[in-house]
């Protein structure tokens, strides 16, 4: 379990992914179209499969989120779950969270994080469908 002290907040988040073409301009066109419909993303992140793209985006509101991009003609894959970590920067801050994990025996399939300055970082990481309750208790997660 994670330290309850810790100043980080996880979230327990619905995100939503598309496939697309891997050229120029292509991930644009998806967070234009969603920027115009005034949807706020928590995050975003996009990476090669195979030929193509995916592309993982975390709204705030799902179901304004679901109508904007049935608007623009977009056709992302049904909601799935996954955790935003947002905390004070500092060395090993991430890895007490993969710690509580790893000793819970959670495995986590995918995880991005940044610095985002003023002594700030944030992450978004997924694990299996059948773990998502655990790692919400390891992780001590708050919301959906």
């Amino acid at each position: 379990m994670r330290d309850e002290n810790m100043s980080d907040t996880v979230r327990k988040v619905n995100y939503y992914s598309i496939q697309i073409s891997n050229k120029p301009g292509e991930a644009f066109k998806v967070l234009s179209a969603l920027a115009s419909a005034g949807i706020d993303l928590l995050a975003f992140t996009g990476f090669p499969r195979g030929r193509r793209s995916q592309i993982d985006v975390v709204p705030e509101d799902g179901r304004k989120f679901n109508a904007a991009a049935r608007k623009a003609g977009f056709a992302f894959n049904p909601k799935k779950t996954g955790f935003v970590i947002q905390g004070d920067d500092r060395p090993g801050a991430l890895a007490d969270d993969m710690r509580a994990l790893a000793e819970g025996g959670v495995n986590v399939t995918a995880v991005d994080a940044v610095a985002v300055g003023d002594g700030r970082y944030g992450a978004i990481l997924w694990v299996k469908p059948e773990d998502v309750k655990k790692a919400a208790r390891l992780l001590r997660a708050k919301g959906k």
